[in-house]
């Protein structure tokens, strides 16, 4: 049998320029929108998705990319 390289777990760093603010900025109205559609259904997996925003958006205010 032969070894078999699998790429889960890998990540690939974020590109600088305006093409990150713009990915950051989508990432972050996704989590909450996310987060207000599973409130209510799930409140564990809406928080969740509250504190992913929430650090997404410290990113951007605190780098100020």
């Amino acid at each position: 049998m032969e070894k078999q390289y699998c790429k889960v777990g890998m990540t690939k760093p974020i590109t600088d320029g305006e093409q990150t603010v713009a990915l950051l900025e989508y990432l972050y109205q996704n989590f909450m929108d996310k987060a207000s559609h599973i409130q209510y259904a799930n409140s564990k997996l809406g928080e969740f998705f509250e504190q992913k925003a929430l650090k997404i958006k410290r990113l951007l205010d605190d780098n100020s990319i």
